[in-house]
């Protein structure tokens, strides 16, 4: 059986017998650049304590182990290498272990990922660990709590960029080879292996500094670089980062008052990232994509910095102060999440952070918080498996949102207050749960315990809605009705919330104004409101006004009204952004149809000011023409909002956002529907001229796509225009189309490429999973029982990201509900059922994909099921 995955209680009981000292690790990637060579050279030598006489092991996923020294003693390889461990027998107290092996270059983003720019051929190398892949580059004791000084050595060819955690602390010529160079970096402080991170390549460099004055009068100099791919220089705003950058140095230290501990602050950006960054001290990786080479909306540049101050956040929460193990992951990415928005509003000029927070973080955390496999946002983590998996929208998003709700209940002041004492308390070290609400409740003056069994130890949504009692248009009793079931157990969680209520009436214009607002605590089935009777009925009641709390709401029928006709005339953006909101959960729900969440944008996304919202509602009208539609209905549907979008792009101000918004928009939704194709083809070819519009790769990519999965576009077409288009975006844009094309040999092709051949990088990959799944029923309907039938083959023999993009990429997902069909017995969802239950052994995080895709599917027939 495979030691690949490390449970929890293995990692307790090595936990308990050593404790690390340092690493001194040296990697020698100097033939990086020759394809042939799949490895490279590692030597990770470690110190540690240890029980006297005791044994443990080291982790190494490698390609090969040469040799093996603990305290002087030479083992016996093909004794003491077991799989992806090395067992460690009669240890000393105090021990030294040296590992000689070769570590293997990745495509999957896991580990030492290698990369080569098909602009300029050039070879790209850096590393992504989280939540434990160190192990696939040098050996070590993987896992949060074993914190250890590192001191790292690369071996690189001498025109390179090399950095790490450290500074450069020396570089020198490889005698035998002018050609290559050592570069040795500083030791580090106390850190976990996840967070170690190498970076190699011509990559193009830009450096510049940070100072503050502290409050002994010290200076804290803080040197910064900022790395990217040299094709990419030409598109990299390096002074806008830097600003971001120092803007949020600024912010955190202060706000934390707790001096950057980390040194320098680098950060990269890098091609094929599986994740938006990582918060590596001193070397922060992020993915490229935040490097655009098109038009960008402000949306994206906010979504940049909101991820670049989340990062810096990681530094005290994560880094310096980590979790003990992944049970408690919220202790470091529900902070970040929070405190990320939080520095884009407190320390840029960007004004909408929480709406944008609201409207999209949020929203995410409402879909995962209904699925089956929801969890506590303090989670139970038995493996590594099942870490991996956790990082989604509950540990994010969900547990910011209740962050952003004890802000309300136990003040700022005092919430900083007890953040600045955890950081000092547990400096460089590793924390749960109890950690952190002993330092809050010692700032607040309040036993936060009650709170934190309600809101970090329960799972699902609470959903509020307002009954109004009234007569002639004034109010009497208004309560508040919650309903609250946590989905893993089936009871009512009736959690306690501290809310707005906004009453909002027309002017004499016509604007929907708040007129006043209610604050009130609620707890239980039910909450009276008090204050409200006698007042006159508004035209909108909005409850969790100002987004205080983490709910559903529902509209009463006179508010829903109000929305449903004058949604554009709500003047404030928060408000009109959960109105949004309120409508799309109406139609996830099947409360109503989803065609009529599709009018609403229709009628009152070409009033939308905020683009953040703009393309999160236009996002959501095509996933619900596509998904939640009643088939007999959606052509129609899908016509009528494509030509409000190809209106929408003609009249929007030219070069605006929201003009750049529609076009994404018509593009995207064209891939399913053709009435618009024609337009398509004369904006490629310019035959069609929109003024201020900037068909830019980018866009040409996504028309093309559309296209394509419409058999306008040959493949001939699609190779010349990536010759005009050598860049890693250019590949992706290509795969996704190529395999968009409506021809069973093309999807047999990818299904091959995607499924059984291994070729493809991470990226390549989920274009070309995406570009199969672009197709009519009758093209996929094939390959609904081959899914099934290599799921387990798949799991066992491709890396957990790799093995999972394939899982939830080509689940049978876009299916349609037969008019009388309960959707339960939809045959996807029957066949998915009875994998389920033939597979009850499976490993855990294969059966929670299928489980949530499953769920998504169920959803989306339920929807559809609902006509009026």
């Amino acid at each position: 059986m495979s030691n690949h995955n490390l449970s929890r209680d293995e990692a307790a009981t090595r936990s308990a017998l050593i404790t690390t000292h340092s690493y001194d690790v040296t990697l020698d990637v100097r033939d990086a650049a020759d394809p042939a060579v799949t490895g490279y050279p590692s030597t990770s030598t470690i110190t540690f304590s240890a029980e006297a006489g005791s044994a443990t092991f080291l982790d190494f996923i490698s390609g090969g182990v040469n040799s093996v020294v603990l305290n002087g003693r030479l083992l016996d390889v093909g004794k003491v290498v077991d799989q992806d461990r090395i067992i460690l027998e009669g240890l000393a107290a105090e021990n030294t272990v040296t590992v000689i092996g070769t570590a293997l270059y990745s495509r999957s983003g896991e580990g030492m990922h290698r990369f080569v720019d098909p602009a300029d051929g050039q070879c790209y190398l850096y590393t992504q660990y989280e939540p434990a892949d160190a192990r696939r580059v040098f050996a070590n004791f993987e896992q949060p709590d074993l914190k250890a000084e590192f001191t790292f050595h690369v071996i690189a060819p001498s025109g390179w960029e090399v950095a790490s955690n450290g500074v450069e602390a020396s570089r020198t010529p490889v005698a035998s080879d002018p050609a290559v160079s050592r570069w040795d970096f500083a030791t580090t402080k106390r850190m976990s292996t996840y967070i170690t991170t190498v970076l190699a390549g011509p990559y193009f460099k830009a450096s510049d500094h940070w100072s503050a004055t502290l409050d002994d009068d010290t200076r804290l100099e803080v040197p910064l670089a900022l790395y990217c791919r040299a094709s990419l220089a030409s598109s990299f705003d390096a002074d806008e980062l830097f600003s971001l950058t120092k803007s949020g140095l600024a912010f955190f230290n202060e706000l934390f008052d707790y001096p950057y501990p980390w040194g320098k602050y680098d950060q990269a950006f890098v091609p094929e990232y599986n994740l938006g960054a990582m918060e590596n001290p001193g070397l922060v990786t992020f993915t490229e994509k935040y490097v655009y080479a098109s038009r960008a909306t402000d949306a994206q540049y906010q979504a940049r910095a909101n991820t670049l101050m989340h990062e810096m956040a990681h530094m005290w929460f994560g880094d310096l102060v980590t979790m003990a193990w992944w049970d408690d992951l919220w202790l470091k990415e529900s902070f970040a999440d929070f405190m990320g928005t939080l520095g884009v509003d407190r320390a840029t000029d960007w004004d909408t952070a929480w709406v944008n927070f609201a409207s999209k973080r949020k929203a995410w955390a409402y879909v995962q918080d209904q699925l089956p496999t929801t969890h506590p946002i303090v989670a139970d983590i038995p493996d590594l498996e099942a870490a991996k998996q956790n990082f989604d929208g509950i540990t994010y998003a969900k547990g910011a949102s209740v962050l952003k709700q004890l802000v309300a209940y136990v003040g700022f002041d005092a919430f900083i207050a007890g953040s600045r004492e955890y950081f000092r308390d547990h400096e460089f070290g590793n924390t749960s749960l109890e950690d952190l609400l002993k330092a809050l409740s010692a700032a607040c003056g309040r036993d936060l315990g009650d709170w934190a069994r309600q809101w970090l130890q329960t799972s699902g949504i609470s959903t509020i809605a307002a009954e109004i009692v009234e007569d002639d248009g004034v109010m009497g009793a208004v309560t508040l009705q919650q309903e609250a079931i946590d989905p893993l157990t089936g009871h009512q969680e009736l959690r306690p919330h501290r809310m707005r209520l906004g009453l909002y009436d027309a002017d004499a214009g016509g604007a929907l104004l708040r007129s006043e607002s209610v604050e009130v605590d609620v707890s239980g089935p039910s909450t009276l409101v008090v204050g409200l009777a006698g007042k006159k009925r508004p035209a909108l009641l909005l409850v969790n006004d100002d987004d205080l709390s983490y709910a559903k709401v529902r509209l009463d029928a006179v508010s829903e009204r109000t929305v449903r006709n004058s949604l554009d005339r709500i003047q404030d953006p928060m408000a009109r952004a959960l109105c949004w909101t309120a409508l799309w959960d109406s139609a996830r729900d099947a409360v109503t149809p989803a065609a009529l969440y599709v009018s609403a944008v229709e009628q009152f996304a070409p009033a939308e000011s905020g683009i953040g919202v703009l393309l999160n509602v236009l996002g959501n009208a095509s996933s619900a023409i596509e998904r939640f539609v009643p088939q007999a209905d959606r052509e129609n549907v899908r016509s009528g909002f494509l030509a409000v979008a190809a209106h929408q792009l003609q009249v929007s101000a030219p070069g605006s956002d929201a003009q750049l918004a529609w076009a994404r928009t018509l593009a995207d939704v064209s891939r399913h529907g053709g009435s618009e194709l024609p337009l398509l083809r004369r904006i490629l070819d310019g035959t069609t001229v929109v003024e201020g519009l900037a068909v830019d790769a980018e866009l040409r990519w996504s028309l093309w796509q559309a296209l394509a999965a419409h058999g306008r576009a040959t493949q001939a077409e699609l190779d010349r225009e990536l010759e005009a288009d050598k860049t890693a975006s250019g590949q992706e844009g290509h795969a996704l189309a190529s395999a968009a094309r409506p021809d069973p040999a093309v999807k047999a092709a990818a299904w091959e490429a995607a499924v059984n051949a291994s070729g493809l990088s991470n990226e390549i990959l989920s274009a070309t999973i995406a570009g199969f799944a672009t197709a009519p029923a009758t093209l996929t309907a094939p390959y609904v029982e081959p899914y099934f039938e290599c799921l387990e083959r798949v799991w066992a023999g491709r890396s957990i990201e790799i093995a999972g993009r394939i899982v939830r990429g080509l689940f049978p997902a876009a299916q349609d509900l037969e008019v009388g069909m309960d959707p339960s017995n939809h045959p996807v969802l029957v066949r998915t059922d009875e994998w389920l239950r033939g597979h009850a052994g499976a490993p855990r995080a294969l059966r929670r994909i299928i489980i949530e895709q499953r769920s998504h599917l169920a959803r989306a027939l339920t929807a559809q099921a609902v006509t009026e």
